[in-house]
Parts: structure tokens; sequence; C-alpha cells
């Protein structure tokens, strides 16, 4: 894309202190963290300051044409650097994989460390150029930016795609302390047990254990009025290490641009639904759900007899633009079935822009990190369905600690198949319950008072105002 190549030209006189600063990101190749340090390099340039934004060709090309809320053509001081990799195996999703992490993507994964030496190349180029070099690199790409540490004028931050309140009993584990209940944590925290494959457990221990020990702090897209316990307690955990934590989410935008004339079929279905009325069903980028569940959860929606979105798309590859995806099968006639009251979705989806949609009173979600951040912002309660990864946590602080969602399936039920009833009354009780109301009324507060955040004057403003100011420094 053009973009790759545009730069801002500066004065030569009178330079700014931000104009000799350069922001180097490092995704992880998965779709919510690419998203999320996308969206970062978004807020980071709008206080002037050059932003590259590494990665293989096709985890850049995915980021950019996925990306929803703005318009990455318009950000033309962000330079993608597209690194081109040996081809990695594409394996298709495995819906009936009993632990339900995305093991087809752990070739990518893997393929991500020959990102090291271009990574190190760009980082010694651009040290003799600019004062400053900063590298803010996910959590589970630390190898690749080892050269920093031996660049005097270059910086780099941890990004930690999760929660704080997930990175806070992470912490905790590490030191090998037992969660008991006090005032941060309830009871009957899930263990990590399911959630990952072995492989990939392996792959991150490696990550934090081996390379993450040299870096000058940790950025987070959470909000200090969501989360502000769980960043308090991180700071004091690494007191130590005079690391610092920033809260500077949401990365995401809170106020929806305009809609162009080609959006979206969906949203003009929802704007024939009365405020509050539909519920979106998605489970994001990484979960394949078998055939019989898809059936039970089809089911589910229609006898629920509430309007909803459902996007039915199957899970990722390494590679999203290869081969044939899988095109899950509905009930003969469900689509008709539920002609005015469903709408089945089964290509990208604008997410954003539906949870931001007045219609829409309910999200049904894997919990993600980043869907629950793009949910709380547009006030919008979740029914919560974890699949793996942090999502049986982020359950938990979206369902026992904020209060603003329900559970569809506990994670010690993870095994069993969520049956029609469930989901119907999981949608019922969210959708039409006095619990349901009270639930969407604290969760319509909670976007109000993040939305307001990153306002003058509010918390995440003033948190990433003070992130500016010290990488500028």
């Amino acid at each position: 894309m053009a973009m790759a190549n545009r730069q801002q030209h500066q004065p030569s006189h009178g330079i700014t202190k931000q104009a000799q600063v350069v922001v180097v990101m490092v995704p992880f190749p998965a779709q919510g963290h690419l998203n999320q340090l996308l969206q970062l390099s978004r807020l980071i340039l709008s206080h002037n300051i050059q932003v590259r934004y590494v990665g293989a060709a096709t985890h850049n090309r995915q980021a950019k044409q996925r990306v929803h809320g703005w318009d990455p053509d318009a950000a033309a001081n962000i330079h993608f650097h597209d690194v081109e990799i040996p081809p990695f195996r594409c394996p298709p999703p495995n819906p009936n994989a009993k632990i339900k992490f995305p093991s087809q993507l752990q070739p990518a994964f893997n393929a991500s460390s020959h990102l090291t030496e271009p990574v190190s190349m760009l980082l010694r180029a651009l040290s003799r150029k600019a004062r400053k070099v900063i590298v803010i690199h996910d959590s589970l790409m630390a190898s690749v930016i080892q050269e920093a540490r031996l660049l005097p004028n270059v910086v780099s931050y941890i990004f930690h795609s999760v929660s704080a309140f997930a990175v806070s009993l992470y912490a905790w584990e590490q030191q090998g302390k037992i969660i008991e209940e006090n005032e941060l944590f309830p009871r009957d925290i899930p263990s990590l047990e399911g959630c990952f494959t072995a492989e990939f457990a392996d792959f991150v221990s490696c990550q934090y254990n081996n390379y993450q020990k040299f870096n000058s702090g940790c950025v987070y897209n959470t909000c200090k009025l969501v989360e502000g316990g769980y960043m308090d307690f991180l700071e004091k955990e690494t007191l130590k290490e005079g690391n610092k934590h920033w809260a500077l989410g949401p990365f995401n935008p809170v106020t929806i641009p305009e809609r162009s004339k080609k959006k979206k079929f969906c949203l003009d279905w929802l704007d024939k639904k009365a405020r509050n009325s539909v519920i979106y069903v998605s489970f994001g980028t990484t979960t394949a759900l078998d055939d019989e569940q898809i059936k039970e959860l089809a089911i589910g929606l229609r006898e629920s007899k509430r309007n909803f979105v459902w996007v039915l798309r199957d899970a990722d590859k390494g590679d999203v633009f290869s081969g044939e995806e899988r095109s899950a099968e509905l009930p003969e006639g469900y689509e008709d079935s539920v002609d005015g009251i469903g709408l089945v979705v089964r290509d990208w989806a604008p997410q954003l822009e539906i949870l931001a949609h007045p219609a829409t009173g309910g999200f049904m979600s894997h919990c993600g990190w980043n869907s629950c951040m793009e949910s709380i912002t547009m006030g919008v309660p979740i029914a919560a369905w974890p699949m793996h990864s942090d999502q049986p946590r982020n359950t938990v602080l979206i369902t026992k600690i904020l209060k603003i969602g329900v559970v569809v399936k506990e994670w010690e039920l993870r095994d069993e198949v969520v049956t029609s009833k469930i989901v119907e009354s999981a949608v019922k009780k969210l959708m039409a319950s006095t619990e349901g109301d009270e639930m969407r009324r604290r969760a319509a507060e909670m976007g109000e008072s993040v939305r307001g955040s990153v306002a003058e004057g509010g918390v995440s403003r003033m948190e990433m105002e003070s992130f500016i100011a010290h990488i500028t420094s």
C-alpha cells in the first residue's frame, strides 16, 4: 500500500521533542493482538510521533484490512514494514479438538522468529537517525526485539494484550502464591487447565522467562475506571524493578464516524430494530465450533424469540488469505425460519459499529479482551462463553467483579455441549429480565465513564499524556 512508504516531512529547524522520537510496534500475529497495537498506533500518531508497524507482510495486510471504527489509509504516518518471511504451514482449524485453543496458528507463531533479524536491522538504522527509539512489543514477541537492549537510545515496553486482572493473577501465580478470596480476587478463579495447548504453553514460558527481563515498563489496553485496583496491584508487585504500568485504553475509537454508503447490510438491518432489542453473537477469530454446537446455538437463538445478529465464520488460519474456509452448516431452512428476527453474517462484521448501534442491547461473546474492551466502551453487557486462553478469567472479571454480564458456560463444564435450552435461557436472562436490565444499566454507565475518560481531563487521556511525556523526555 502507498501508506507504507509515505512520510510526514518535518521542518529541519525547531524540531519538536516528538519529532525526534520514533515508535516501533511489534505485534503478535493473531487478530486480537494485531488489532490492538494498530489501534494504539493511531493514538500515538495523534501526538505527532512517527510510528512504524512491523510484521510479516500477510499479517500487516490482515491488520489493515480488518480494522474498524477508523480508516488506516487516513493515517499516512503509520509506516507498515512488510517483512517477507519463509512460508509456514496453514492447517485448517479443528472444531473437534478437545482443547479449543487455536493450535492451527502455532506454525505462524513459530514463524515470527524470522522477524528477529529484520527488526534488529530496523532498530539499528532508526537509532542512528532518531534521538530516541521506543519499541512497544507484544509480550509474546519479546525474543524478536532483543537488539533493543544493545542500543543506547532504544527503550522497550511490553504490551499486554489481556486484562490487567488476568496479568495480576499470572503475576501472583508466578510467585507460587495460592489465589485466595480477597478484595481484589473473588473465590473460584478458574485454573489455566484447558486454556492452552502444551506447545503454546511452552512458547509463552520461553518468551516470559527468557526474554522479558529487559524492559522499561508495560502498557495495557484498559482504563483505570475499569481495572484501577489491578493496575495498582501490578505497580506494587514490580516496585523493586522500578517498572511503570500504564493503562492507556480504550485503544478502540469511542465514537463511530458517519456511515459510508458502502457500509454494511447488518447495520441497515439494525436500523429497523428497537433500542436494546438485539443480541450480537460472535466468538472472535480463533474459535471453531463443531457442527453439533452450531446446531444447538442456532436453535437456542431461535427459541429465545429475541432479535439477533450472529457472525458465523470459521476460525482464522495462520495466513487468512490462503485457501478456502469451512462454511458451517445450519439446520435446513434455518435462515428462512428466523427471517426478520435473526441475521446470520458469514463474512467479516464491523463489530465496533454493531456494538455502538442503539439497537444492540447485549453481546454473546468468547470474552477475548479486545471484544471485552469494545463492549465495555460501547456500554453493552455480555453473555460470556469462554473458549480458551485468558477468556475464562475475563469471564470472572465481567460477571463477578464488574457485574455487567451473565455466564453462558462455566469453565469447568468446558467439555460439554451447551444445549439450546441453556442458550435460550442465557439470552432471555440478558435481554428480557430485571437482572439483565440492571446489567444493561451498569454497562451503559460504565461505557459513558470510559468514553469520557479519553476526553480532556479524563483519566485515560491524562495517562496517555503522561506516557507520551515519558517516552519523549
